[in-house]
Order: C-alpha cells, then sequence, then structure tokens
C-alpha cells in the first residue's frame, strides 16, 4: 500500500517547517500507517517531502528494511548510542541521537501530532531543533480514505466478526429457558460465556479483540455496558463485537440485538423503528453527503416517533443517546464521524452505521453494519441477517 501524502507535504509547507517527526510504537495507529512498520517498542519516523525515514534499534534494524515502506531506515547505533547514553544518560543521549538524525537529513524544524512525546519535544529543543504541533489531523484525515487494500482488509476482519457473531447467536438460539434464565450444557448461560465464544471464534479466524459486548436488559441500555452474568430470557441481547486483524491490524465492527424467546410489543415497536433508522440512514449514503446529514435523517425518524435524541434533548438518557456511526481502520473509532459535526463523505471513506434506542425499563436495542462509500452510493461490507428473535 503506498498511501498518498501530499496532503501532509501541504500541510508542512504551510507551517513552514521541514518534516514531521513521530516518536512511537506500532499502536499509535499514524506511526504504523506512516511507517508500514509494526513494531512493538517506540521508533522514530521522519517523514519530509523528499523521503519517509524510520530510526530504529538495532534489534528492529532487519525487519525495518525488510517491511517498512520507508526509503531509508538507520539505526540507534549508526549515531553513537551507546556512546552517547555513557556520556548523558539514557533520556539525553537518545535526543541527541535523534537531533543528529535529523541533522543528517538537513532537517532543522518539525511538526509534531498533538500528542507527541514531551520529553522528546523538550529535548530536540535543546538541541536546538524547532518543534510545533501541526494544526489537526492530518495523517487522521489521510488515514480516512482507504485504498483498496485496505478495504479489503477491513472487509477480511468484519468477515471474521460473521463467523464469531454467527457462533454467539448459535449459543443462545440452543440454549434452553429455565425459571427465565438461559442455560447451555446445564449451566446458566452468561455474558461472559458468549464472549469466550466470540474470542475463541475470532482467532481461528486470525483475529483478536481486548474486548466486547455482550449485555442483556438493563445493561444494554448502556450503549457501552460490556455486560456481566446469566443472560435472560424475552429480554434483549446486544452483541457488539470489533474485532481487529492479527496481521493487518484492520478492524471490523458490528452489532445485532436479539431476544430469545418472544420479544414484548414495545421490544418489537423500538426494534422495527430502529431497524427503519438503519435503513434511512444507508439510504442517505452517498458521495458528497455530510455525516451530519445522516445523523440527522436518524434522529428525524426517532423524533418522529417521540423518542429523545441528543439533538432534541442534550441532556436525554433514554431514546437515541449516541451518534449515528464512526469511520473504522487501523482504529476501531477514527474520521470521518457520522455524527452533528460529521463533514462531508469522500469514495473510500468506511463508516458504521449503528443507530440505537435505550431505557432500563425496556433494554437496549443497536443494528450496526459497515459500509464504505464508492463513486456511486455505498457497498455494505457486513454480509450477516438481521433478526430479533431466536
Amino acid at each position: 500500500m503506498n498511501p498518498d501524502l501530499s496532503p501532509l507535504a501541504d500541510a508542512l509547507a504551510d507551517a513552514d517547517v521541514d518534516g514531521y517527526l513521530l516518536d512511537a510504537d506500532s499502536e499509535e495507529s499514524d506511526q504504523l500507517y506512516l511507517s508500514g512498520f509494526d513494531a512493538p517498542d517506540p521508533f522514530v519516523t521522519l517523514y519530509t517531502p523528499e523521503e519517509t525515514a524510520l530510526l530504529v534499534s538495532g534489534l528492529e534494524y532487519g525487519r525495518a528494511t525488510e517491511e517498512s515502506r520507508a526509503d531509508a531506515v538507520a539505526r540507534l547505533s549508526d549515531y553513537g548510542f551507546q556512546e552517547k547514553v555513557a556520556e548523558y544518560g539514557r533520556t539525553e543521549g537518545k535526543q541527541r541521537v535523534v537531533a543528529a538524525f535529523l541533522a543528517d537529513r538537513g532537517v532543522e524544524s518539525v511538526a509534531a501530532p498533538e500528542r507527541f512525546p514531551l520529553g522528546t519535544a523538550d529535548g530536540l529543543r535543546e538541541q536546538g531543533l524547532s518543534v510545533e504541533v501541526l494544526d489537526g489531523d492530518v495523517v487522521e484525515e489521510i488515514r480516512a480514505t482507504k485504498t483498496d487494500e485496505e478495504v479489503e482488509h477491513v472487509h477480511a476482519a468484519q468477515q471474521a466478526n460473521e463467523a464469531a457473531m454467527a457462533a454467539a447467536e448459535e449459543l443462545i438460539d440452543a440454549a434452553t429457558v429455565k425459571d427465565g434464565v438461559l442455560y447451555h450444557d446445564g449451566e446458566a448461560l452468561t455474558s461472559e460465556r458468549v464472549t469466550e465464544e466470540i474470542e475463541v471464534t475470532l482467532l481461528r479466524h486470525g483475529c483478536a479483540l481486548d474486548e466486547t459486548i455482550v449485555a442483556c436488559g438493563a445493561d444494554a441500555a448502556g450503549p457501552h455496558n460490556r455486560g456481566s452474568g446469566p443472560l435472560e430470557a424475552n429480554e434483549t441481547i446486544v452483541i457488539d463485537i470489533f474485532p481487529r486483524d492479527k496481521s493487518t491490524k484492520y478492524n471490523g465492527d458490528m452489532t445485532r440485538t436479539f431476544v430469545k424467546g418472544e420479544a414484548s410489543d414495545e421490544v418489537r415497536r423500538r426494534y422495527d423503528i430502529t431497524h427503519e433508522a438503519f435503513e434511512v440512514a444507508l439510504d442517505a449514503i452517498e458521495p458528497g453527503v455530510t455525516g451530519k446529514e445522516v445523523h440527522d435523517a436518524v434522529c428525524d425518524v426517532y423524533e418522529r416517533e417521540g423518542f429523545d435524541t441528543l439533538r432534541s434533548n442534550p441532556s436525554a438518557e433514554t431514546g437515541f443517546i449516541h451518534t449515528t456511526g464512526h469511520g473504522i481502520g487501523l482504529d476501531v473509532h477514527e474520521l470521518p464521524r457520522v455524527s452533528p459535526d460529521g463533514g462531508e463523505l469522500r469514495p473510500g471513506h468506511i463508516v458504521t452505521i449503528e443507530p440505537g434506542l435505550y431505557d432500563p425499563e425496556v433494554g437496549g436495542i443497536r443494528i450496526e453494519d459497515l459500509v464504505v462509500v464508492t463513486k456511486d452510493g455505498y457497498e455494505n461490507l457486513t454480509d450477516y441477517p438481521i433478526r430479533l428473535e431466536l
């Protein structure tokens, strides 16, 4: 993958600086994106319009040379790291090495992201370099428009997600009911047990996640409540899975709401309204439309039916109490936004569409798919049925 970094070059020209500097491990998505290098320990990436250069430890030099997208890779030892550490201590020694690495490339001034390490910034300034924060989320904005390869990475993560959702649904579907509680293999079926099934399935498909949502009843009325304890019959069960592919590092995201048994008339009504809001949002997606316009379309549906939204009531605690969606890629939540401040959607943007209704007296309901904006509209990257009762 060779991303178009010209907007970053333009931003550097506007800021009148020589380069853009990152000092982080590859869990920082901008670092992974710019360098193309996956490493567990912090390393330095310098972007200039002429080249992208990495400064890594000797341990990572071979991999960085083979695997990264950098035009040049240097080792700490190339700049006398151990000698400088012996003379100045580890912190200042490292800062002097980075300063020498920059000087070797004629760089006297750099821009950095807002969350750049303060110690590195201060140390470079002490070495006579200019370090300033680059206005705006320039790299994240570049990342928002996915290449065909990135779309495939997200799609693959979503396919693993579908397998995990199917495993969870099958477990709930096969459960028996005793005294209003779901049982499987003679034991109460819990959120934790379903989560385990999700995690094992994802691992078999090359994905993993730190946590997921399997929330029942009143727990499901908290959009980010992870859920715990036995699952109950005739109550909504919200399952939200957001795995990360262990190889590509790209994410998927999907939510379904199930009821084992019979949904109440009110749950069915809310589910049907949410499904309508979901379809209305999808119908609104096309190049040039804003995330705000898509979000407003969802709010229109809910408000028409008498539910609070954060648009109609910013302090609402029930109803539609979150935004319609978000971008996804190397991060689960990234640009663009499908929200009150959502900007223009463009081909290559991948967003979630996830309207929902929440009330502890009724439970939670959410439906979520992943779609990529195309030149003609959108393509749904999710191929999983939407149904309520099991």
